[in-house]
């Protein structure tokens, strides 16, 4: 693969606390990186996800803010990456109603800054910018690949569209190796909680433990392509390794409801998920889409990348963890 010599290679993460971001981090620094984080002054353990991999003290944090695009000048001067990671954004679909104006600058307009900030300073930079699966919508086809025009659902998939689009043209207007990465639903142990598939989990997790009785949930036959993030980095990485940048669907093919996703969670600690599940109509989205499977054919072909960690081994994963954290008492 082109670009492996990676022995002291230098890499800039925005979004470096989140589950991508983490897993990102610890699969560049067993590459030989060295790994900046940009991380805004936030209140509460906005680092655990690092701890918990083992990487929080061999990542370098840099303070700033994707929405200030001075912040992300002095972190490229300060980095001096050859690669350059955005998964900077208001990732919650349903918050994003709430604050659409704050999902457009965070997850919208801060890819502005950082493409204009490489364009300024080192046009050599590769730039990776999560895209989203969301931004497919209401997309009638059944398996979707690169060539699938985008119907958005919400101001989370919108901003995500812009960002995917921004770095199109940045990459055939001003010649940058900018790709995107169309990530399909991505699940981990370092998830967190606001997200459905951690909070089934966890319920489950309480309810082995005795904590919890019930859990409501709303649209129990919403279907999705669920995979790993630790799978799912490695594919990023890939994409900034090719000769050429280009763009990506990531997913493994496999669609699963969220009553199979219970299903296999609770079976796994041992309960049954019909005892302990109730449908509330309040937690429905206000605009779902299709939920249609992802084709990574093409990412398959060019990166030699296979989503390898089954829906059952993922969520077995993240009840285990689930499990262990309440035993260790660093959840109720």
């Amino acid at each position: 693969m082109p670009g492996t010599d990676t022995q002291g290679r230098r890499a800039l993460i925005t979004g470096v606390t989140g589950q991508d971001g983490a897993y990102l981090s610890r699969l560049l620094l067993d590459k030989g990186y060295r790994v900046y984080g940009l991380v805004a002054r936030r209140s509460g353990d906005a680092l655990w996800r690092l701890r918990e991999l083992g990487v929080e003290p061999k990542v370098t944090l840099l303070t700033g803010d994707v929405t200030d695009i001075s912040s992300l000048l002095r972190a490229l001067e300060a980095a001096e990456p050859a690669e350059f990671y955005n998964f900077a954004a208001q990732s919650t679909v349903t918050k994003s109603w709430d604050l659409p104006s704050v999902t457009a600058q965070v997850t919208g307009m801060a890819v502005v800054n950082a493409l204009e900030a490489i364009r300024c300073t080192d046009r050599a930079i590769r730039f990776y910018q999560a895209s989203s699966s969301e931004i497919f919508g209401l997309a009638i086809q059944p398996l979707l690949d690169e060539s699938v025009a985008f119907r958005p659902r919400s101001p989370y998939a919108v901003a995500k569209a812009f960002g995917h689009w921004l770095t199109v043209n940045y990459r055939e207007s001003h010649g940058l190796h900018a790709s995107s990465g169309i990530l399909f639903n991505h699940e981990s142990p370092l998830r967190g909680t606001e997200f459905v598939t951690r909070k089934i989990t966890l319920a489950a997790a309480r309810i082995k433990r005795g904590r919890q009785q019930k859990l409501e949930l709303g649209n129990l036959e919403a279907k999705r392509d669920w995979g790993f993030a630790g799978d799912y980095v490695d594919a990023i990485w890939r994409m900034l390794q090719q000769d050429k940048a280009d763009d990506y669907v990531i997913a493994t093919g496999r669609a699963a409801s969220v009553r199979d996703f219970c299903r296999v969670a609770f079976a796994h600690a041992g309960l049954h998920y019909e005892r302990h599940i109730q449908v509330d109509e309040s937690l429905l989205r206000r605009a779902d889409h299709s939920g249609a499977l992802g084709n990574a054919a093409k990412a398959k072909r060019v990166l030699g990348w296979s989503a390898g960690t089954s829906l059952e081994a993922l969520v077995g994963m993240m009840v285990d963890a689930d499990l262990a954290r309440l035993d260790r008492g660093e959840i109720p």
